[in-house]
């Protein structure tokens, strides 16, 4: 037979694995420093006047 499983702990195993998993993906978009926002913003607008210079008209 197979082995005996507590499906209310799966069930909390589970709901904690995505949460764990949405906080991960919360710091990466929420958790950078002041800095690094001015940093890629500024990489935004250089890109986007290098793309509006090579349009053609």
């Amino acid at each position: 037979m197979g082995e005996v499983v507590n499906l209310n702990r799966f069930r909390k195993a589970r709901a904690k694995a995505e949460q764990e998993k949405l906080a991960e993906e919360n710091r990466a978009k929420h958790g950078r420093t002041k800095s690094e926002k001015a940093k890629a913003g500024t990489e935004q607008d250089r890109s986007d006047r290098d793309l509006d210079g090579k349009k053609l008209t």
